[in-house]
């Protein structure tokens, strides 16, 4: 049998990095075979040992590409915007469509993969993974708060990145339901910069 090419090896590990991205965000780590994720991919189930050592190293790598992803797509919204409020709007309101919520696969993977990653115990590499691909994208919020104080700032991002990741998550559990559309809309809503006050109407 003809040996594979270090070319064709590498588009086999590029296919199995992104379908595993793809699928652990769409169903979950664990409902997620090595066998089905090699079908999804088109090789055997034995090609998968020439890659990866195990499934949790490529859990690992499959959160990295997943959270590479969401940083370059977030980083392309901001600049693309006038001005950091400009461009925290433009994240905000992305992030909370109902599209967002029908398309986990492709979506953020903090709402995705956070119920998985936090039952594995911390020793697992995924959770490193995951802990490192959150800080990338505090790291896109956090020059766009502008309050003069840094602690300020982080505080102000890290809740802004809660109600994000909260708002989407709930609305997928209840997908179906009113309630959905309405998580986020008033997620949106709450993310609105507030509105200076009218003017007083001279007595």
């Amino acid at each position: 049998m003809p040996r594979v090419s270090r070319a064709q090896t590498d588009s086999n590990r590029a296919a199995i990095e992104e379908t595993s991205a793809r699928l652990f965000r769409e169903q979950g780590i664990k409902n997620v075979s090595v066998a089905d994720l090699m079908a999804a991919v088109g090789l055997t189930h034995g090609g998968f040992y020439g890659h990866f050592a195990s499934k949790d190293a490529l859990a690992a790598v499959a959160c990295t590409h997943a959270f590479t992803q969401a940083h370059e797509r977030w980083t392309e919204r901001v600049a693309s915007q006038p001005s950091p409020d400009a461009a925290l709007q433009h994240l905000f309101q992305s992030y909370l469509r109902p599209e967002s919520r029908d398309n986990a696969g492709t979506g953020c993977p903090l709402p995705a993969l956070a119920a998985d990653v936090a039952r594995e115990p911390a020793a697992k590499p995924v959770r490193a993974a995951y802990l490192a691909g959150m800080n990338d994208l505090l790291s896109v919020l956090l020059p766009l708060q502008g309050t003069g104080d840094a602690a300020t700032d982080r505080s102000q991002a890290l809740a802004q990145l809660s109600t994000l990741v909260g708002a989407l998550l709930l609305s997928r559990a209840t997908q179906g339901d009113a309630l959905s559309d309405e998580l986020l809309a008033a997620a949106r809503a709450h993310l609105q910069p507030a509105k200076p006050p009218s003017p007083s109407t001279p007595t």
